[in-house]
C-alpha cells in the first residue's frame, strides 16, 4: 500500500510547490500527487485552483497569464512567511527533482473548461518527454475523462488514472474504456466491495484526501493500493497502530 504526498507537501508546506516536494521526502515518502495546469503560451505549471488569489501574490485566471507572468508571482507567502518568495513550479523542474530521488508522481491534468485537450495533451507530451527512459515513470490522473482520451493519444505508454468524486453510472466502463489502470475515489465511497469489483478488472484503487487515522485504518482492511493524505507526519504510524 503507498502513501501519496496531497499536493506534494501536504498541509505541512505551500501546496504544488518545490518546497512541499521537499518536506514530503524529508519525512521519508516517495509517492507524490500534484495539479498541472497550461499558462497561456503552453507551459506546464504546478496550481491546484483555476485562479491565482488563494494561494499566490497574483489575481485572475492562472491559464490565462503567460509564464513570464507566471514565473514572477509568490506561493509562499500565503502559507507562511517561512516560504515567502517560493515560486510557481514548472513540470520541468519538478521532473529533475523526481529524477534526483527516484519519486513516483501523480500528476492531475487540470484544465480550464474548454481547454481539456489543450491541456491534456500538452501535459502527457510533456511528461512524455521529461521522463523519457526513466526508471520511475509519472502516471497521469484526472477527473475530465475527456483529458485522459486525449492524453492516451499523445501518451499511451503513461498509466492513466480516473478520479472520482461519486459513483455515477458507467464509472467502471469508463475507466476500462480509457485503458486506465488506477481509479481514485474520494475516500467516503470505497468499501471492500468496491475494492473487489476493481480489482476483478485488473485496476488499483486509491482513496483521497484521507487525513483521519481510523478512516485510513478501515481503507486499508479493505484492500486498498494507495492514500492521498495531507497528513503526511503522523497518519502513516498511527495507521499502522490501528489496523
Amino acid at each position: 500500500m503507498d502513501w501519496y504526498a496531497h499536493r506534494a507537501g501536504g498541509n505541512l508546506s505551500p501546496e504544488n510547490t518545490l518546497a512541499a516536494f521537499n518536506t514530503g521526502r524529508a519525512l521519508g515518502l516517495r509517492h507524490f500527487e500534484c495539479d498541472v495546469q497550461l499558462s497561456a503560451d503552453g507551459v506546464p505549471f504546478l496550481l491546484h485552483d483555476l485562479t491565482l488569489e488563494r494561494t499566490t501574490s497574483g489575481i485572475g485566471v492562472a491559464g490565462e497569464q503567460t509564464w513570464a507572468r507566471l514565473s514572477t508571482l509568490d506561493t509562499g507567502s500565503w502559507y507562511s512567511h517561512n516560504f515567502i518568495g517560493e515560486p510557481i513550479a514548472t513540470l520541468e523542474s519538478v521532473a529533475h527533482w523526481c529524477a534526483e530521488v527516484s519519486a513516483v508522481l501523480d500528476i492531475e491534468i487540470k484544465p480550464r473548461p474548454g481547454s481539456e485537450r489543450l491541456t491534456a495533451e500538452a501535459v502527457a507530451e510533456a511528461a512524455s518527454s521529461l521522463w523519457h527512459g526513466s526508471s520511475v515513470p509519472p502516471w497521469l490522473s484526472s477527473f475530465s475523462s475527456e483529458a485522459l482520451r486525449h492524453a492516451r493519444c499523445v501518451a499511451p505508454h503513461l498509466h492513466r488514472g480516473l478520479l472520482l468524486e461519486s459513483l455515477r453510472e458507467g464509472w467502471l466502463d469508463d475507466a476500462l474504456a480509457l485503458d486506465c489502470r488506477v481509479v481514485v475515489f474520494d475516500h467516503s465511497l470505497v468499501d471492500a466491495d468496491l475494492i473487489t469489483v476493481a480489482h476483478l478488472h485488473q485496476l488499483r484503487v486509491m482513496a483521497y484526501t484521507v487525513n483521519d487515522a481510523t478512516e485510513a485504518a478501515r481503507l486499508i482492511r479493505s484492500g486498498i493500493d494507495g492514500i492521498i493524505t495531507d497528513e503526511l507526519r503522523e497518519l502513516p504510524a498511527r495507521t499502522d497502530q490501528l489496523r
